[in-house]
């Protein structure tokens, strides 16, 4: 609606010819095309009697003021149309800082009161809001809330309505702006900062904001129009030592020009109309792409010298090249399980399937937590027969104790048993409904993020906001497991993203001039993943004593497969750049977010009042800050007794971060954790989409008994996403109602795997494959000297019979089992094979095996 004619739906009755704001959308998202993509939005009590009255009593009224008309909603607020957006970008490597000016004009003929709402994308933060009008001029400014001035007068109502009314559940930016006449305009200004993600091929990728391009196709009653009407320029100035190679995007963009006969800087424009079905997204691609680069972002010459926006500030982005690790090899890792009474009673399949499918050469530990934390080792131990064999033993004697949970008190004695030498440390976190002490949880996951991934499992819909959470905050995954059946296959999937190899022992060291020194601000992390990147903020402090050095040397060390990596890069001392300190303002939301743990475990008032000063200084703000709006009177006011000039009177208004409801997650969800902006709006979202995925589950028909003809229905796919494009909310990307007959038959099969993949030629194996004992022997080619051999081909020759039921749940075993089939008798697998699936009567290829 917002930026094109104000007229997006219209309802007519026959009576009379006044248009009723509807919203096309029903359902669950039924407010999202009215408050997140159309965002300058009013109420007029003119129009609400206007529009209304000629309804009639055909239409049905609720208790929240909305009117409906069969599948149709109909609102009560009208949009300010969008006259012209301006909108300036500044991209260095994987920053951006965006300057926009938006005008809108009341193109009604009643006035109305305009409220601005500005949804919060990934890693995105506001900085700096005003608008104006002929009549007055608001100011969006941060203030303490212990030594908050006043209390804002006037327009809750209109905050109180959009929070309330919205069933889209996220984040946004929020000012009430007053009334607006017919016929006038008002003038937005707003900046904000964001971090940009990391494609594969090492592109930064960046979205315009809806809010500046509100694109949707335009809809009046029953006829389409594609016609903007609303004039948008966008330019975007790119900068990096790397140099600016190739621009992309999905609109027509100007040549590329450059700025700097290195090409380190470069400069786009949009092109024409923009696209009017899509988000505009850009592509920008640099030079040298490398493990490490750095971006080097000149202080602000106003700010003291010192001070977190005074001192230079550099941007290191890490993504170290990791290959693909072949499946079923040794691999290095530390899996630690956390498991409360609810998975120990209903879930001890799942923990089979889990422990079963761990790689040789890693490490675990399995914690039962309770008011006294339990583990089954007092530290991890290597992943052995013997180790396994002694932990499936000892968890039932272990569960049987459990009290009320306690992960908090679980967590720290993790955190502090010593992790084994070159083995990155990842947690599985099993929650069946919310723990205690929410808020030091997150805390203490939060201090300890550079150390571990987390992947969090809950079972009920009050813990899902803290799994997710914790997940995201250590850059791991979390998943909602609705039911016992697809507990299994959530969590293997988990398992296997977990199994990504890994660049480890990372750390940074710097060459600098005598008297210059680097903080890093948030540390650095000590693995990182195939797939993932790692934006950190260094910030240099000091005088340097040589002034002839105009360069400093960062390294970069990490440790792959047993092998040592270094890399080098120089970056500019006295570096140039246009003053905009996105870098910085970033790095200012990642310096609170490390102070929250701090705050919330008691260590004084001195990281609250450091988280205060910085978001007040760099206008981000912070769980101790929050907006409040000034509304200034541009019109002087004369007074004839005494003759005088007053200066104009402030007023506060409403302006704030709106959490829009629309969720049960949100009100579980504890206030004092801050999140970054945007976090939530995608949490939210993916939780209503997983809910929806769920029942669609759970509607699927039962199955009966299985039969050669029994297969799974077609797979369901989940399309959630974490905000920054990795997989979020639900892991498990297949979900199937499966037979229960055929997972009982391969848990049997799973429970008689050996540790390093291995089955021993035994009566169980027999029952399992349905075949005589005596003729599985008989039937042994005369090639095979060992029978482990002879029974782990027919073990993995009878998964893949069935691979319809077990694909998923066996990946894992079967790798083991096929690698450890290769290292002892590569020549007699040929003839196993053969004779295996004459034995079993099924058709399994050579290529299973990797012949």
């Amino acid at each position: 609606m917002l930026g094109v004619e104000s007229r997006p739906l219209q309802c007519r009755d026959t009576p009379g010819d006044n248009p009723v704001l509807m919203n096309r959308d029903s359902g669950p998202l039924g407010l999202l095309w009215l408050y997140m993509k159309n965002l300058l939005v009013c109420r007029s009590p003119e129009m609400w009697h206007q529009s209304f009255g000629l309804l009639g009593k055909s239409y049905a009224h609720d208790t929240t003021g909305s009117f409906f008309l069969g599948k149709w909603l109909c609102i009560p607020l009208y949009p300010v149309s969008l006259c012209s957006a301006v909108v300036d970008v500044a991209i260095q490597d994987y920053v951006a800082d965006v300057a926009a000016e938006l005008i809108y004009q009341n193109k009604s003929q009643t006035s109305t009161e305009v409220l601005f709402v500005f949804p919060l994308g990934p890693h995105m933060a506001i900085y700096s809001f005003q608008a104006r009008s002929e009549d007055a001029k608001v100011h969006a400014v941060l203030q303490d809330e212990v030594q908050q001035p006043h209390e804002a007068t006037g327009g809750w109502e209109n905050l109180e309505y959009l929070r309330d009314q919205s069933e889209y559940p996220g984040e946004a930016f929020a000012c009430f702006l007053g009334t607006l006449s017919p016929g006038r305009e008002v003038v937005v200004t707003l900046r904000y900062v964001q971090e940009l993600p990391w494609e594969p091929d090492g592109a930064a990728r960046f979205v315009l904001s809806p809010t500046l391009n509100p694109y949707r196709t335009h809809y009046v009653w029953n006829c389409r129009t594609s016609k903007l009407h609303y004039s948008l320029l966008l330019t975007a100035s790119l900068q990096s030592p790397r140099g600016v190679v190739n621009v992309q995007a999905n609109f027509a963009l100007t040549p590329l020009i450059y700025t700097a006969q290195d090409h380190s800087t470069a400069q786009v424009s949009l092109a024409g109309s923009p696209q009017r079905h899509h988000d505009l997204e850009l592509l920008v691609y640099y030079g040298d792409p490398s493990a490490v680069s750095a971006v080097v972002e000149k202080g602000d010459p106003e700010a003291p010298p010192g001070s977190l926006l005074g001192d230079p500030m550099v941007l290191v982005t890490l993504a170290p090249s990791i290959p693909e690790a072949v499946p079923g090899q040794r691999q290095s890792g530390e899996f630690i399980f956390l498991l409360n009474t609810t998975f120990l009673e209903h879930a001890q399949d799942s923990l089979l399937f889990l422990l079963k499918s761990l790689p040789l050469g890693c490490y675990f530990n399995i914690y039962c937590y309770e008011e006294t934390s339990v583990g089954i080792y007092s530290q991890s131990v290597e992943y052995t027969q013997d180790n396994l064999t002694e932990a499936m033993r000892r968890i039932p004697s272990t569960g049987s104790s459990l009290g009320d949970s306690n992960l908090l008190e679980t967590l720290r004695s993790v955190y502090n048993t010593p992790r084994p030498h070159r083995h990155p440390r990842q947690l599985f976190i099993f929650m069946a409904g919310l723990p205690p002490d929410v808020e030091a949880i997150a805390a203490e996951v939060c201090r300890h993020r550079n150390s571990h991934r987390c992947f969090s499992f809950c079972f009920s819909e009050d813990s899902a906001a803290l799994a997710m959470a914790l997940a995201k905050e250590t850059g791991g995954e979390a998943a909602y497991v609705s039911s016992d059946s697809s507990m299994s296959l959530v969590v293997l999937k988990c398992l296997k993203q977990a199994l990504k190899p890994a660049a480890e022992g990372v750390s940074l060291s710097w060459t600098l001039p005598r008297g210059l020194e680097v903080e890093v601000l948030g540390g650095t992390p000590q693995s990182i993943f195939q797939g993932q990147h790692n934006l950190l903020y260094a910030q240099i402090h000091g005088q340097a004593q040589d002034t002839t050095v105009a360069k400093g040397v960062m390294t970069l060390q990490y440790s792959l497969d047993g092998q040592d990596v270094t890399y080098t890069i120089e970056f500019p001392l006295c570096p140039q750049g246009d003053g905009r300190l996105a870098g910085h303002r970033l790095a200012a939301r990642c310096l609170m977010k490390r102070l929250l743990p701090e705050s919330v475990s008691g260590s004084g008032e001195e990281p609250r009042h450091r988280a205060v000063e910085i978001s007040l200084t760099s206008g981000i703000i912070c769980p101790f800050t929050s907006y409040v709006g000034v509304r200034t009177p541009q019109r002087v006011t004369w007074y004839q007794r005494p003759l005088a000039l007053l200066p104009p009177r402030q007023s506060l208004i409403p302006c704030q971060i709106v959490e829009l409801r629309g969720s049960r997650i949100s009100s579980c969800y504890p206030k004092s954790i801050w999140v970054p902006p945007g976090w939530l709006t995608a949490v939210r979202a993916s939780w209503l989409a997983l809910r929806q995925l769920t029942h669609d589950i759970a509607a699927l028909p039962q199955r009966g008994a299985c039969s050669k003809a029994c297969k799974p229905p077609p797979p369901l796919f989940s399309s959630l996403k974490y905000v920054d494009r990795m997989e979020f909310g639900l892991c498990s990307s297949i979900l199937w109602r499966w037979c229960p007959e055929a997972a009982a038959k391969c848990q049997e099969l799973v429970a008689l795997q050996n540790a390093d993949g291995s089955w021993a030629l035994s009566s169980g194996l027999a029952s399992v494959l349905e075949v005589d004992e005596d003729e599985i022997k008989g039937k042994m080619p005369d090639e095979v000297m060992e029978p482990s051999i002879w029974a782990t081909v027919l073990a993995v020759t009878w998964v893949h019979r069935h691979d319809e039921y077990y694909q998923d749940l066996c990946e894992l075993l079967e790798a083991k089992a096929v690698t450890w089939l290769c290292s002892q008798a590569v020549s007699q697998l040929d003839k196993c094979l053969e004779t295996a699936n004459t034995l079993l009567g099924s058709s399994v290829k050579p290529s299973v095996f990797r012949l």
